[in-house]
């Protein structure tokens, strides 16, 4: 049964949608079977990967307002391990059409219920905000990861988003899990980043990634081909770094690290992993 890994934060421009996309196209590159479920109204995470909703099209609005079954919904990307759920603008009114349904935030958590049996890992992007669509993907989640940039205003709002986080976990669903912090846009050459990650890591303690997501053009630049980084250039800093960060992700879940020493991305360099700080 899969593990639903949710990567939320309330705050805008932090890396959420890359690193949903990338992490997703990386734990498939490792062989493990994957859905990514835009959860967003803007639709990136699913244009990201080239999937686009046509006017008339169905999306995972359709899917959680049961209109569409799962098999009308679900889209293909071009790593056969990678499947995708798309956004369509729709989502964006479903706060409002669901506030008087019972039950309206588990809609999400049941319309995936019946397909964790197909995948190891579903992945959901959420919407930079704290409503009713991140409240389903919370419900819906075994675990939250949480992508921070390297910025000054970082920690704002954080504490706030852990907060509303664990009132999730007391009264609703107590066995959501705080898998940790991502590290993103990130600079050693900056003091400031290295103070950033100071922050984060005494916030998050031994939750917090050890793998850093670079600041790099290149990871910018592949959303707007409608490509994964390692569609688009997988010999970037930025792609060896989620590859990294995939395998941290999987021995985290007990996977063996030396099953993935000789693994390459490109070339014929095996990654160097060190996941020690």
């Amino acid at each position: 049964m899969a593990e639903i890994v949710v990567v939320a934060n309330q705050k805008g421009g932090v890396g959420k949608t890359t690193t949903s996309i990338n992490l997703a196209y990386a734990l498939a590159c490792l062989n493990q079977e994957v859905l990514l479920v835009d959860f967003d109204p803007q639709g990136n995470a699913g244009s990201g990967l080239g999937v686009v909703v046509e006017e008339g099209g169905k999306s995972v609005y359709h899917l959680v307002t049961k209109v569409a079954p799962f098999e009308q919904v679900v889209r293909q990307t071009s790593n056969e391990f990678l499947d995708v759920l798309p956004a369509c603008k729709d989502l964006a009114g479903a706060e409002v059409e669901l506030v008087n349904v019972r039950g309206r935030e588990n809609m999400l958590k049941d319309a995936l219920a019946p397909i964790r049996n197909m995948y190891k890992f579903i992945i959901i992007d959420c919407p930079p905000s704290l409503g009713l669509l991140t409240l389903n993907a919370m419900m819906a989640a075994d675990s939250v990861v949480t992508p921070v940039q390297c910025e000054y205003y970082a920690m704002e709002g954080l504490a706030h988003f852990m907060g509303t986080v664990n009132k999730i976990k007391q009264f609703l669903h107590p066995n959501l899990k705080m898998d940790g912090g991502i590290l993103t846009m990130y600079d050693a050459h900056l003091n400031l980043a290295k103070q950033v990650r100071e922050e984060v890591s005494n916030f998050f303690g031994d939750k917090i990634y050890k793998t850093p997501i670079p600041r790099n053009i290149r990871l910018a630049e592949a959303p707007s081909f409608g490509q994964s980084i390692f569609d688009y250039e997988p010999a970037c800093r930025g792609a060896e770094a989620y590859i990294k960060l995939a395998i941290e992700f999987l021995t985290r879940r007990g996977a063996n690290l030396k099953d993935y020493e000789n693994f390459k991305l490109t070339g014929d360099t095996p990654l160097n992993y060190d996941f020690g700080g």
